[in-house]
């Protein structure tokens, strides 16, 4: 057996059927979680590591990378590798320690997600972003950055050129989507798009195809143009392409995390639901609302990279950032852009000015995708407190843990009883029947991660376990 040690205590050992990448990245978590790297302590560099361990620099290379994703760590332009400001688990931080709550050095997750609730409700409807995870000082600069531009004129309709670019190159690192500036429009947000879409594409009467269940703003926003929504039935695997109606001009589809039972859309059904927009002429249009938080599953192609002659790939920072935001963007073929971005000037559908410069600094100096990763991490940890209470299924069934802000919790009892009876002692949740758009044919509440601190996420899902118990 071989091992090698360094102050850290690290060790390999190649006798372990674990990668050796995997075992230096989980063994270096440990010492940023327990404090034994402290905030802005610079780690060995990748060679000085390899060389100690007697291991490869591609070994060293692969565990900070996993750690740099997470948000443990930052990379700092010819200075080296340092642990975060902010990084889970550090005082201040959006881990273990949630803002407003006391740090005790030592104290178990567990004690810490006992703490004392702050709040009289403990918020854990789905669709809200921790928005006080943000970096204060990030969100100042980049709101400083967009005072500095002069205003006045009208935004292009297609959204500015310099937001565009930097979007490019976001989604190519965030989501594997490729597309180049002139396939994109910068929008009002996920609404936004969708009626440029109805308005620039469609007529009063068209057919368009929604999941079911599904997301209640989409229907609005169809309904609002005079479309005839048609619900699509959806599986464990999202959206079911071999019993889609005839005649559709549109599918909406949320194909990274089915919104809101979770499931995500295979490579097969992706492939075949582009087939399917090939051959009936129709126009996909994909929702990644939430696309870039996934946890213990890789990326699936987004289908936009399959087809985009037949899909619309939309985007928002309402889930990463803010819904106070308004900014969005769509992207499709340069042809199809260019006929959305004319409709939007002729509609006067524009987003903020002053909001796109805002974004366009975050993007460019690294602080969206820093905030991301720290986020990334936070609601891991949140999500691992609801299926620990949930997990062993006494309560119900979980749905859709994979990726996202939310969970389904299938439940025998009705679930609107269940959620008011949740209410009476604080906690608030979302019932399933008002994502069906036609009959109500699952019973469950829809339980979000995303707008309570961990130490409310563990103890709302307590009380709902209590009350599920309780029935």
């Amino acid at each position: 057996m071989a091992r090698h040690r360094l102050e850290l205590s690290l060790v390999t050992d190649r006798n372990d059927p674990g990668p050796l990448t995997s075992q230096i990245a989980g063994q270096l978590r440990d010492a940023l979680a327990d404090g034994r790297l402290a905030t802005g302590e610079r780690l060995p560099s990748t060679r000085m590591l390899a060389s100690l361990l007697g291991v490869s620099r591609t070994v060293i290379t692969g565990a900070y990378a996993q750690l740099f994703a997470e948000g443990w760590v930052e990379g700092r332009h010819g200075s080296g590798t340092y642990v975060a400001d902010g990084a889970p688990g550090r005082p201040g931080g959006n881990g273990s320690a949630e803002p407003g709550a006391p740090w005790e050095p030592g104290a178990g997750a567990a004690d810490r997600a006992l703490a004392p609730i702050s709040d009289p409700l403990i918020d854990l409807r789905p669709g809200i972003a921790w928005t006080k995870g943000i970096d204060r000082a990030a969100w100042r600069r980049a709101w400083r950055s967009a005072g500095a531009s002069l205003t006045g004129g009208l935004p292009d309709p297609q959204g500015s050129l310099g937001l565009r670019a930097a979007l490019t190159g976001y989604l190519r690192r965030s989501r594997g989507v490729h597309c180049s500036p002139d396939q994109l429009v910068v929008t009002r947000g996920v609404a936004g798009s969708l009626g440029l879409i109805a308005a620039a594409l469609l007529r009063p009467g068209d057919r368009v195809g929604v999941e079911e269940p599904g997301y209640p703003a989409a229907r609005a926003v169809f309904a609002a143009h005079g479309l005839r929504i048609v619900p699509c039935p959806v599986d464990a695997g999202g959206l079911r392409v071999d019993a889609l109606p005839g005649g559709l001009r549109l599918v909406y589809v949320t194909p990274a995390h089915q919104y809101p039972l979770g499931g995500r859309l295979s490579v097969p059904r992706r492939r075949a639901l582009t087939l399917w927009a090939r051959a009936t002429g129709a126009l996909v249009v994909e929702d990644d609302y939430d696309g870039e938080f996934r946890y213990d599953v890789a990326p699936l192609p987004a289908l936009f990279g399959l087809d985009p002659e037949v899909v619309a790939y939309l985007g928002t920072t309402t889930k990463i950032l803010t819904p106070a935001m308004r900014v969005g963007w769509l992207a499709a073929s340069p042809r199809l852009a260019a006929r959305l971005a004319a409709a939007g000037g002729t509609l006067g559908e524009y987003a903020s000015g002053p909001a796109q410069d805002a974004l366009l600094s975050l993007i460019a100096v690294g602080d969206l995708e820093r905030h991301i990763r720290r986020m990334r991490h936070d609601y891991a940890r949140r999500r691992a407190a609801m299926t620990a209470a949930f997990g062993g299924g006494a309560a119900g069934r979980l749905r859709g843990d994979e990726a996202g802000m939310h969970m389904v919790l299938e439940t025998s009892e009705p679930a609107a009883r269940v959620a008011a009876a949740a209410a009476e002692r604080g906690v608030a949740v979302a019932t399933l029947d008002r994502y069906f758009g036609g009959p109500v044919t699952m019973n469950g509440l829809v339980v979000g991660y995303g707008g309570a601190r961990l130490p409310d996420v563990a103890r709302g899902c307590e009380i709902l376990a209590d009350v599920l118990k309780d029935r």
